[in-house]
C-alpha cells in the first residue's frame, strides 16, 4: 500500500534535502509535485488542495528558512500533515459499554465483509482476550450464514446457530439474548449488503441498528475502489452513522488514496486495515505509523511487535545458546524464512524497515520476493537432515540431487549454500556481542549480499 506514492514523494524530498537553502519558489516547485503525486495516488481533489496549503503556510515560515536542514524540516512538516489528516481521537475501537458489546458490520456486498467480521472476531480474542459472538443477518447471500459459521470454527469462536426463514430483527434479537446468556463481551453483527447501496438496504440497517444499539457500526470498504469507497462512506456515514471504518484489500492498493481521503472526506476514523487473505491479516489502524510508511521511514513499533505476535519465545531462547557456540545450520536458515513468511514476507517486512524502499530497485531486480523465500525453503526440504545439519557435506552429487527433488539448478543450490555461509558469519558475530553493542552498531554491516538476479 502506497508504494507509488511514497516514490513519488522520496523522489521530492531527495531534490529538497540535496539544497542548503530553501527559497520559497523551491518549496512552492515540491509542493506542486507533491500536489501532483497525491492525484495521482487517488487521493480526491479538495482533500489534496487543503493538505499542499496547510504544509505550504508552513513550509515557507521562519520555522524553515531558519533551519540549519531546511529540506528535512520540509519533510517533518509533511509528516505532521499526513498524520494529522489520518488521526482522529477515536481511532482505537470503542468496548466500553456493559458486555455485551455489539459492533454492527455494514457495507456493499463484495466489500469483505463476512470475512472482516471473522478477523476482527479473532483480534478481539488474540490481543483482547474477548468471548465473542458472530452473528450473520445475510439472509439473501447464498450461503453468507455457513459462510461465517465455518469462520467462527476456524478461530474457535462462538457463531449463533442459523435457523431458516428467520428475518435480520429476528436474528439480531436472538443474538442479543444468546449473548447476554452466554456471557459472550463482544457481539459481531455481519448485517446484509447489497451491490449498490438502495432505500431498502439502508432502511433494514436503520432497523437493526435501533433494535442492537450498536457501540460501534463499522463500514467495511474495499480500498481498490478508491475513490468509489470514499463516497459509499460518506453516504452510509449520512444514511445509518457510522462510528468507524475497515479498509480492505490494501496490500493490492500500490496508490491509497483512499485511505488519505476517506477520514477527511467522511470524519469517521479508519480503525482497522485488512492487510491480506489469512485470518490474521488484520491490523488496527494507527496513523502515526502509516505516514511514517508512506515517506519511507519504515514503522519500527509495527515490525517489533509482529516478530513477538510469531518468533515463538523458546525457539529464539534456542537459537540464541546455538548462536553463543557458534552454531547456526541449514535447519535455522529454513526457520528464519519461516518466519519472515508469517511476518508478511518481503513486501510486509519491506515496508516496516527504515530506508529499505532506497534499496526496493535491487531486491526487486535480484527477485527476492515471497516466491523465492518458498524455493529457498523447498530446497532446504529436499535435503537429508544429516546435510540441513552439516551443509559441509553437500558434494557435486549431492547437490544434483537436491536440486532435482527440489526442481531448481545446481547454481540454485550454490546460490542457497552461499547465502547461508553469509548468514552463518553475520549470526557468528551477533551472537559474539552483547546487547548493548548490537543496538549501537547497528545490523545493516551485517547484511548478506542479496543473490544475484535468476
Amino acid at each position: 500500500m502506497f508504494e507509488s506514492l511514497s516514490d513519488n514523494l522520496n523522489k521530492v524530498f531527495a531534490k529538497l534535502k540535496g539544497k542548503g537553502v530553501l527559497s520559497e519558489s523551491d518549496v512552492s516547485a515540491a509542493m506542486r509535485e507533491v500536489r501532483i503525486a497525491l492525484l495521482e495516488a487517488d487521493v480526491s481533489l479538495p482533500v489534496a488542495k487543503d493538505f499542499i496549503n496547510k504544509v505550504k503556510e508552513r513550509a515557507i515560515g521562519q520555522e524553515v528558512v531558519k533551519s540549519i536542514s531546511p529540506g528535512q524540516m520540509v519533510i517533518k512538516i509533511v509528516q505532521d500533515n499526513l498524520e494529522e489528516m489520518l488521526t482522529s481521537e477515536n481511532h482505537d475501537i470503542n468496548l466500553n459499554a456493559t458486555p455485551p458489546v455489539v459492533i454492527m458490520m455494514v457495507g456493499l456486498q463484495g466489500s469483505g465483509k463476512t470475512t472482516s467480521s471473522g478477523k476482527l472476531a479473532n483480534l478481539l480474542k488474540q490481543k483482547r482476550g474477548k468471548k465473542v459472538l458472530l452473528a450473520s443477518l445475510d439472509v439473501y447471500r447464498p450461503a453468507a450464514q455457513e459462510q461465517l459459521e465455518v469462520l467462527g470454527k476456524q478461530i474457535s469462536v462462538d457463531s449463533l446457530p442459523i435457523v431458516e426463514g428467520e428475518k435480520p430483527t429476528d436474528i439480531t434479537k436472538r443474538a442479543l439474548k444468546e449473548g447476554k446468556l452466554s456471557g459472550h463481551d463482544v457481539i459481531i453483527l455481519d448485517t446484509a449488503g447489497r451491490l449498490h447501496i438502495d432505500d431498502n438496504l439502508m432502511q433494514e440497517l436503520q432497523d437493526v441498528k435501533k433494535l442492537a444499539n450498536p457501540t460501534e457500526t463499522l463500514l467495511v470498504a474495499d480500498s481498490l475502489t478508491g475513490q468509489d469507497a470514499v463516497n459509499i462512506a460518506d453516504q452510509f456515514n449520512n444514511k445509518v452513522g457510522v462510528t468507524g471504518i475497515i479498509l480492505t484489500r490494501v496490500d493490492g492498493d500500490g496508490r491509497g488514496g483512499a485511505a488519505l481521503s476517506m477520514k477527511a472526506v467522511t470524519g469517521c476514523p479508519i480503525k482497522f486495515i485488512g492487510v491480506g487473505e489469512k485470518i490474521s491479516e488484520f491490523e488496527s489502524f494507527h496513523p502515526e505509523r502509516i505516514a511514517s510508511r508512506i515517506l519511507g521511514m519504515g514503522d519500527i513499533v509495527s515490525l517489533v511487535e509482529k516478530a513477538q505476535e510469531n518468533v515463538d519465545s523458546q525457539e529464539a531462547k534456542n537459537l540464541e545458546k546455538r548462536l553463543k557456540k557458534g552454531q547456526f545450520d541449514l535447519n535455522d536458515l529454513a526457520k528464519q524464512f519461516k518466519m519472515m513468511r508469517k511476518m508478511g514476507g518481503v513486501g510486509g517486512l519491506a515496508a516496516m524497515i527504515p530506508g529499505i524502499s532506497k534499496m526496493k530497485n535491487q531486491i526487486d531486480e535480484a527477485g527476492v520476493d515471497d516466491k523465492f523465500i518458498i524455493r529457498q525453503e523447498s530446497m532446504i526440504y529436499s535435503m537429508t537432515k544429516h546435510e540441513r545439519r552439516h551443509p559441509k557435506v553437500i558434494n557435486a552429487s549431492r547437490k544434483k540431487r537436491i536440486a532435482s527433488g527440489a526442481g531448481v539448478t545446481v547454481q540454485d543450490i550454490n546460490r542457497l549454500l552461499k547465502q547461508h555461509k553469509q548468514m552463518e558469519g553475520m549470526m557468528k558475530k551477533l551472537g559474539k556481542m552483547d546487547k548493548k553493542k548490537m543496538m549501537r552498531g547497528g545490523l545493516g554491516k551485517f547484511m548478506p549480499n542479496l543473490p544475484p538476479k535468476a
